[in-house]
C-alpha cells in the first residue's frame, strides 16, 4: 500500500497503529489498552511534579531568525492518526497538554498522516488553543493549485492563522511549491519555509536545493545509528544558516526494543538517562547542528521522558564518538 492510499484510511487504522506502536516500544516504553483507557478517564496529562522544572530546556537558534525553540518537539505520524476514536483523541489531547506543560513547542505534522491534523486541531482548541504552540506542517501534492487548496485545508484542521513552517514533504512538487512558500513567507501568510525527506532517500537531490534556495529549515531522519547526514548534510546545514529538524530519532519505535535487550551503559547514568530511549534521544539533541527532534508518542510520559532528553548534562563530541561506538557494537 502506497502512503497516499494508506493515509485515506483515516481513523480506520487507529487500532492497528496504536497496537504497532506499543509493540514498536518494546518493554520499557510500552503501556496496555486498559492503562491508556485509564488515562483518558482520569484526564492526566501534566508531566510528573518536579519533571518540568528539574533543569531548563536546552534552546537551539534558527539560523536565520535567531529566534530560539527547545531543541525536543512532537511529531504526529501514526499515532496522533486516531479518527474520531474519543479515547484515542482524549489520549492525544494529554500528551500534548503535557508536551507544553513541560517547555516544549514544535509540533509537527502532514495532510499524509492520516487525522493527525485533526487530532491536533481537536486537541488545541480543548486546551484553549496555547499561543506557546509552534505550528510546523507540510505540503504534499505534485500540483501547485491542489498544494495551495491543501494548506489552506491543514490549516483548518489546526486552527490556527498562519503556521510556522511549511516544508515541502518528501521533495514532492517542490519545483512548484518552493517559489510559492517564498511568496506566501513574503507576505507573512507563514513565517519559514523548509523541505523534507525522511529514512536517507533523495539526499544528492536535497542537498541541491539546500544549495540553491534560502531555506530556513530541512527535515532528515537521523538517529545513534543511522548517521549518514553528518557527512554531508549537517556540515551543509551550518554551513548554508539552515535549520535542521530531525525525524525517526527511534527507527519509529525499534531501537529502543532493540536497545532493551542490554545493560545501561554508565555514560548513560551519568547523563541523566533512566531508559535507552532517553540516551538514544539525547545524542541527537546534543549535535549542535541538530535544532529540534521531533518523537512521536502516544503515552504521556514518553513525552515527560523526552523532554527530560533535552535538559541536563549533554555529551561532547567525544562522549557522542562513544557513544555511537558503543550502540553500534551491540
Amino acid at each position: 500500500m502506497n502512503f497516499e492510499s494508506w493515509a485515506n484510511h483515516g481513523g480506520a487504522l487507529m487500532r492497528t497503529n496504536n497496537q504497532l506502536r506499543q509493540l514498536a516500544d518494546g518493554p520499557t516504553r510500552r503501556t496496555s489498552l486498559a492503562g491508556l483507557a485509564g488515562l483518558v478517564i482520569w484526564g492526566l496529562g501534566q508531566p510528573s511534579p518536579g519533571q518540568a522544572s528539574a533543569a531548563a530546556p536546552l534552546l537551539r537558534t534558527i539560523p536565520s531568525s535567531g529566534e530560539a525553540i527547545p531543541v525536543v518537539g512532537l511529531g504526529s505520524w501514526i499515532t496522533f492518526n486516531v479518527g474520531q476514536d474519543a479515547i484515542g483523541l482524549a489520549a492525544s489531547t494529554n500528551v500534548i497538554r503535557a508536551f507544553l506543560a513541560g517547555g516544549g513547542r514544535m509540533i509537527d505534522s502532514s495532510p499524509m498522516y492520516g487525522s493527525a491534523q485533526a487530532t491536533i486541531g481537536h486537541a488545541l482548541a480543548t486546551l484553549g488553543r496555547p499561543q506557546t504552540v509552534w505550528s510546523a506542517d507540510k505540503v504534499w501534492d505534485g500540483d501547485l493549485a491542489r498544494g495551495i487548496a491543501q494548506m489552506g485545508t491543514s490549516r483548518q484542521r489546526w486552527g490556527v492563522e498562519r503556521f510556522d513552517l511549511m516544508q515541502v514533504h518528501n521533495l514532492v512538487g517542490w519545483q512548484v511549491h518552493l517559489p510559492r512558500l517564498f511568496e506566501m513567507k513574503a507576505a507573512g501568510r507563514l513565517r519559514y519555509v523548509g523541505i523534507s525527506t525522511s529514512e536517507g532517500r533523495r539526499h544528492a537531490e536535497f542537498e541541491q536545493i539546500m544549495r540553491s534556495y534560502p531555506l530556513d529549515f530541512i527535515q532528515v531522519s537521523y538517529n545513534i545509528l543511522d548517521r549518514e547526514i553528518e557527512q554531508r548534510i549537517l556540515p551543509l546545514a551550518r554551513d548554508r544558516g539552515i535549520a535542521v529538524i530531525v525525524n525517526r530519532p527511534f527507527r519509529q519505535g525499534a531501537l529502543p526494543r532493540q536497545l532493551a535487550r542490554h545493560p545501561l551503559p554508565g555514560w548513560a547514568r551519568e547523563l541523566g538517562c533512566e531508559n535507552w530511549a532517553q540516551a538514544a534521544l539525547k545524542f541527537v539533541v546534543s549535535h549542535p547542528d541538530v535544532t529540534c527532534a521531533i518523537p512521536a508518542t502516544t503515552q504521556v510520559r514518553h513525552v515527560e521522558q523526552n523532554l527530560a532528553s533535552g535538559r541536563g548534562p549533554m555529551p561532547d563530541a567525544a562522549l557522542r564518538a562513544r557513544m555511537a561506538r558503543d550502540v553500534t557494537a551491540l
